[in-house]
């Protein structure tokens, strides 16, 4: 239990970490999406719906609007890192099911609350996730499933979420959905296994933001 509560904590920041190695040069998306992933668009309505209820969480958690001021100075990618989360989680879902891998509801509510004992309350579990991943508190479950199902998918693969081995079951999961960003976003390659040095400022930015 202590293995899956220190995973937890990291998983998020793996992933942020990590996802420019599957990011390169694409085709551009389909009109009005933000991306299309497995045929499913993202639209760029939902995106922006998403970054508004994180920019509403950190204007909600600080009481000065100096400070406020100054996430969003520190925060200047959202929008780009935002959808690169949601496409990303899709990616997650989609590899661990081809693993055969699930996760219930009573999983996530555990795993919740023994993060919540090692960080201080709810609140205070919710503020981490925010802060330091761009989770707003009304999809800290989501978050924490998805963070599940990487840990599961690592343990089947024998092998923890920094490794080739969890971002090839991601790459192949990627190319499956054929990923495709709006190129004011940036753009998606699954075949790539390691780190693209692009001009996409999206690229840069990411980057930048780590």
């Amino acid at each position: 239990m202590h293995r899956r509560r220190r995973t937890a904590l990291v998983l998020s920041a793996a992933i942020v970490a990590a996802a420019p190695l599957l990011t390169a040069c694409g085709s551009d998306a389909h009109p009005g999406a933000a991306a299309v992933v497995g045929g499913q668009r993202i639209t760029v309505a939902q995106l922006q719906n998403r970054v508004n209820e994180v920019r509403e969480a950190q204007r909600s958690a600080v009481s000065e609007e100096a400070q406020y001021q100054q996430v969003v100075t520190q925060t200047g990618t959202l929008t780009r890192d935002t959808l690169h989360r949601m496409v990303l989680d899709r990616v997650l879902d989609r590899a661990a099911e081809n693993a055969g891998i699930g996760v219930t509801r009573r999983e996530v509510q555990q795993l919740r609350t023994e993060l919540e004992q090692q960080a201080g309350g709810a609140k205070a579990l919710e503020n981490t996730w925010l802060h330091q991943y761009g989770v707003p508190p009304r999809h800290l479950d989501e978050n924490l499933r998805l963070q599940l199902e990487a840990q599961k998918l690592a343990d089947r693969l024998q092998t923890d979420t920094g490794q080739p081995a969890f971002w090839k079951a991601l790459s192949d999961a990627s190319a499956e959905l054929d990923v495709d960003l709006n190129p004011r976003y940036g753009a998606w390659d699954a075949q790539k296994t390691s780190r693209v040095d692009a001009k996409a400022s999206w690229l840069r930015d990411v980057s930048a933001a780590e």
